[in-house]
């Protein structure tokens, strides 16, 4: 059983090394289609419901433009903006968004002791897992696996994602399912309170 596990653990990791070799200088070149919502750098989204892409993961990053070129991720906004890249394309863009930095925002001082104690203990009476289990206590992600940076992230952003989690809206990718099933367990009083206290995490 312990081989078993240390192969699946050994492949994926070496699946991510594979998926994790943009180029960040030739992602720059079309990156500046992504400005017109993303702002410089993937840094500063026009609107709150925009996600902020820098230093997101590249792993991360890849995966989901591939899942949005392919269709299996529906995003509106981004309808036909990657159908010209290639796979190369897409993991230079995942490269050159992860090598820019993360701002942090401003956490609502009413919620970061819920939003504190749902991302680092999550709530055992309803079974939430701690969000730090799997994006880090300081909400930096975990890069071999491809679970994002979340530390920083804009908070409508994170509400509107844990909302389509578990509205089932968002169900594509390796790790939708462990997402779906966390948002079905919180309440709107908690999507809040932890998307607020990640947007201020760092």
């Amino acid at each position: 059983m312990k081989k078993l596990i240390a192969g699946v653990v050994l492949g994926f990791g070496l699946t991510a090394m594979a998926h994790g070799a943009g180029d960040p200088q030739a992602g720059a070149q079309n990156a500046a289609v992504c400005a017109g919502c993303h702002g410089q750098n993937g840094a500063q989204p026009v609107m709150g419901v925009y996600p902020k892409l820098s230093g997101l993961g590249e792993v991360y990053l890849y995966r989901q433009l591939q899942l949005i070129k392919s269709g299996e991720r529906a995003v509106t906004e981004m309808t036909g903006l990657l159908d010209a890249m290639s796979d190369q394309d897409l993991q230079d863009l995942a490269a050159y968004f992860d090598s820019k930095d993360m701002p942090v925002g401003q956490a609502d001082p009413d919620l970061v002791e819920q939003g504190q104690s749902l991302y680092l203990g999550g709530n055992l009476a309803t079974g939430i897992p701690a969000c730090a289990g799997c994006h880090n206590p300081q909400g930096k992600g975990n890069e071999p696996a491809g679970y994002p940076r979340l530390g920083g992230q804009n908070a409508e952003y994170v509400v509107k994602q844990l909302g389509a989690y578990r509205e089932g809206s968002r169900s594509a990718g390796q790790n939708a399912q462990v997402m779906i099933d966390v948002a079905n367990r919180l309440s709107d009083a908690e999507i809040k309170a932890v998307a607020s206290y990640i947007s201020g995490l760092h």
